[in-house]
């Protein structure tokens, strides 16, 4: 990619620390290039507001602001949430799912323009540079990618602020508040300061740390009861009202966001190799992933609930690692589509101070017959079947003791 045929660029533009000073940093050094700038809303929220007149001022000649709610849930959570895929049984994912809804559609918009290259503000430390590229790959294999991290001399956070300062670009954070955040529908990530050092606690009661939950402590005392409602393994309803797939989301974050739940400290193994500390608020996904599991264990047998827990600790490695556009998870997402079949029912759940607590699971799929589970005389099964079963069962453990004791003699 020779710099000198770069005259129009696509910016994957969120107004934060990174692609604030990118826009001027492009123009500096890829020969006074158009820059067209992309947001994705995927739930940020007021984060969007004033953008436009932001990326114009600072020398995009245009800002694309895509609304993309909708598809990202439908297309990318309700997908990993009937799988349930956690990373390393913590991570909801929220920012791992977020970036192919968003680089898919920055790539249509650089084909609509006719752009010479798409250009991201992603580290070269981090996940999220992989998200972004092996979805441009996917739809414009072609494409040429700007990586400025990957090529300026800026080395931290530090010297962004100071770079934006010294070109007058507006910030929204200060040396003390630089956290590195990520906020859409889903979740918001707080990264870097205090928190690299995981031997800190985190600063759950400090005045605007938290944005989406308060914390357990700062929580009601009287418990929250809701009953969610799922159709073949997608929530329709909460208390018997439905909503839309945005709508409901933002009720359950409401919901188990003033009870504190949904708040996972973790150290996570990134793709690139290192170790990254991270906070996350997700209350209303912490929500659905439990009522869902909980939902699966009475209308999924045992050997297909069993094996779906494997492909879901594959399923989150897939997401995580950006492999959305790819044949395996395809294939995965068609397994899960298919234990979701009978995946239907209320659940109820208790939210407080930060606990989920199961309070009842019905489904007219359920699996679970109380005759031949009760500890009470039933007329359904055979205690004395159970010899025959055992003797089957233990027939190689009974084997290869007496092989061992006849080789230690």
């Amino acid at each position: 990619m020779k710099k000198e045929n770069i005259k129009k660029v696509v910016l994957a533009y969120s107004g934060g620390l990174d692609t604030s000073i990118i826009i001027p940093w492009l123009k500096e050094n890829y020969n006074n290039c158009e820059v067209i700038a992309v947001s994705g809303n995927v739930g940020q929220g007021t984060e969007l507001d004033g953008l436009e007149e932001k990326a114009i001022k600072t020398g995009a000649s245009k800002l694309y602001i895509e609304d993309l709610r909708k598809e990202f849930v439908e297309d990318y959570i309700f997908p990993t949430l009937k799988a349930g895929a956690v990373y390393e049984g913590d991570y909801l994912l929220g920012t791992s799912f977020a970036r192919p809804s968003i680089a898919k559609r920055i790539v249509e918009i650089a084909k609509a323009e006719g752009a010479d290259a798409i250009c991201h503000g992603c580290t070269g430390k981090g996940n999220d540079q992989v998200r972004f590229e092996l979805t441009i790959k996917a739809f414009a294999p072609d494409m040429p990618v700007i990586a400025p991290w990957r090529e300026w001399s800026i080395k931290s956070r530090e010297e962004e602020i100071d770079y934006a300062e010294a070109h007058n670009i507006p910030l929204k954070i200060n040396r003390e508040t630089n956290y590195s955040k990520d906020k859409n529908l889903w979740h918001l990530s707080h990264e870097g300061l205090d928190l690299e050092d995981p031997s800190n606690e985190p600063q759950y009661n400090k005045p605007g740390f938290l944005e989406m939950c308060v914390s357990p402590e700062q929580a009601p005392d009287v418990p929250t009861y809701i009953t969610l409602r799922f159709e073949k393994g997608v929530p329709t309803a909460i208390d018997g009202v439905e909503y839309g797939p945005v709508e409901l989301i933002e009720k359950l974050n409401e919901l188990g966001g003033k009870n504190g739940i949904g708040l996972a400290d973790l150290v996570e193994n990134r793709l690139v190799g290192m170790k990254s500390r991270g906070l996350y608020e997700t209350p209303g996904g912490t929500i659905l992933f439990r009522a869902h599991k909980v939902l699966e264990t009475i209308t999924l047998d045992r050997d297909t609930q069993h094996y779906k827990e494997l492909v879901a600790a594959k399923f989150a490695e897939v997401v995580y690692f950006g492999q959305w556009f790819t044949p395996l998870r395809e294939a995965l997402s068609a397994f899960v589509d298919k234990t979701q079949e009978t995946v239907t029912g209320d659940v109820k759940l208790k939210l407080y101070k930060g606990n989920i607590i199961n309070a009842g699971v019905t489904s007219p799929f359920s699996l679970y017959d109380p005759e031949i589970a009760t500890f009470d005389e039933d007329n359904v099964y055979n205690q004395a079947d159970s010899a025959g079963f055992i003797s089957l069962f233990g027939l190689p453990v009974k084997v290869n003791a007496k092989v061992k004791a006849k080789n230690q003699k």
